[in-house]
């Protein structure tokens, strides 16, 4: 079986460029205790720049000249493991490609009957497990608070306010532009949506919070955070999920060093600000399913899906996760 394949031909510096990216033609082997696989679905996830670049991080990059990394959503050819057979659709970690080879070990079998195969990629994945174990074990909300969201229509964004809704808290979303503003509204049941774009951004974001923020989830950092910082209460705690606003970023930004306010207002206000990595809390997983299936299936948990066709659009599809053009869970369609 040969696979077809999009590599990382070098590493990019600032917003990656077609360039960056080599598409190849494999053969693949199938060794004992594996699956053949053909890619259905693949993920593209903010994480995957970071995985581009060789510096420090919580996991190893991707190396130049392999195949880039990625959840997918599969059918089973063949399979040298009886757990599996031809025909069964998995859960895996396939990458930028139109087959894989994984280890049967590693792979998860999905229902098809049970829902679209799409939310093992999103709501019902790593975004929605994500969102789940950061904002209920970091953020903590308790009914009656103000739980604010940055990049708030996306697939963790959306997840987190409408279970800060679900446990009572009142949530209050952030997005680029008017289209999403009304996303987080119509859709998703957000109390209140603020346009980071809007030139009364800080204004919109007081008149949202009138009582401050006791939980910020943060997605993006830069500007948002610093018209966040101020409206935060005593005791408020910080989820980082993500920084998407620096990931292009190749020096520092410029203007005043905003360190000595940031700890200032950590030590005054007693705030809890908590990286984390989904990882950190697998053994939530089990909780997580439980609780989200009956929530779609009851209405009370929203999803919303950027399906697009043919891995050959993968890296424009990218450049536009970075950048927002996205509505929802950004998804290639790889095959039928």
């Amino acid at each position: 079986m040969k696979s077809t394949r999009i590599v990382l031909a070098s590493r990019p510096i600032g917003m990656p460029e077609q360039e960056n990216f080599r598409t190849e033609t494999v053969e693949l082997e199938l060794p004992p205790g594996s699956a053949l696989l053909q890619t259905l679905y693949l993920s593209l996830d903010p994480y995957m720049r970071g995985r581009m670049s060789d510096l420090p991080s919580y996991a190893p990059p991707v190396e130049v000249g392999g195949v880039m990394c990625g959840g997918t959503v599969s059918r089973v050819l063949e399979s040298t493991d009886p757990a599996l057979q031809p025909g069964d659709i998995v859960l895996g970690y396939g990458g930028w490609q139109t087959h894989s080879v994984e280890p049967v070990a590693s792979l998860r079998k999905l229902d098809p009957a049970a829902a679209p195969l799409t939310t093992a990629l999103g709501v019902l994945g790593m975004p929605g497990l994500t969102a789940y174990t950061g904002l209920l074990t970091i953020g903590q909300p308790k009914p009656g608070e103000t739980v604010v969201v940055a990049a708030a229509t996306g697939p963790v964004g959306a997840t987190v306010g409408q279970i800060a809704k679900i446990k009572g808290a009142r949530a209050v979303g952030i997005a680029g532009g008017p289209e999403k503003v009304a996303l987080l509204r119509d859709r998703f049941g957000f109390d209140a949506a603020v346009d980071h774009r809007a030139p009364d951004f800080a204004e919109q974001l007081a008149a949202a919070t009138p009582d401050g923020i006791d939980v910020y989830f943060e997605n993006v950092g830069g500007p948002v955070f610093d018209a966040v910082l101020g409206r935060l209460n005593q005791f408020a705690r910080i989820p980082v999920c993500g920084l998407i606003a620096n990931y292009n970023a190749t020096e520092l930004p410029p203007g005043p060093d905003r360190v000595p306010l940031l700890m200032s207002n950590i030590l005054r206000k007693s705030l809890t600000v908590r990286g984390y990595i989904m990882t950190e809390f697998l053994d939530q997983a089990g909780a997580f399913y439980a609780e989200a299936g009956p929530w779609i299936a009851e209405g009370k948990l929203a999803y919303l899906e950027d399906i697009v066709d043919g891995l050959e659009n993968a890296v424009e599809a990218f450049q536009g996760l970075l950048t927002g053009k996205n509505l929802g869970k950004l998804v290639i369609k790889v095959s039928d």
